[in-house]
């Protein structure tokens, strides 16, 4: 009778450990995300006001508004490439 008990531990013990680790799994997932975005926005629009710094000896300015962030976030340098380029274009 005390070894049932004691695998009946052991057994909640490790199922515990499965809910714990997909439970992890289900929402470090999303967060990686939202801080792989937060981390791309930051550095797309450190290096936009670094362009914008420069703005008054080039005459080349480009506005931080949501619509930069959110392109600099999702896609993060090559969207201030292509921002970039759409300003020269336009």
């Amino acid at each position: 009778m005390v070894e049932l008990e004691i695998f009946s531990k052991i057994i909640g013990f490790v199922l515990g450990l499965l809910i714990v680790f997909v439970v992890c799994k289900i929402f470090f997932k999303p967060l990686k995300f939202i801080l792989k975005l937060f981390l791309n926005s930051f550095i797309g629009v450190l290096l936009l006001y670094v362009i914008n710094l420069f703005s008054k000896f080039t005459n080349f300015f480009i506005g931080i508004n949501p619509v930069t962030a959110i392109i600099l976030g999702l896609l993060g340098i090559p969207g201030l490439i292509l921002i970039v380029i759409l300003k020269l274009l336009i």
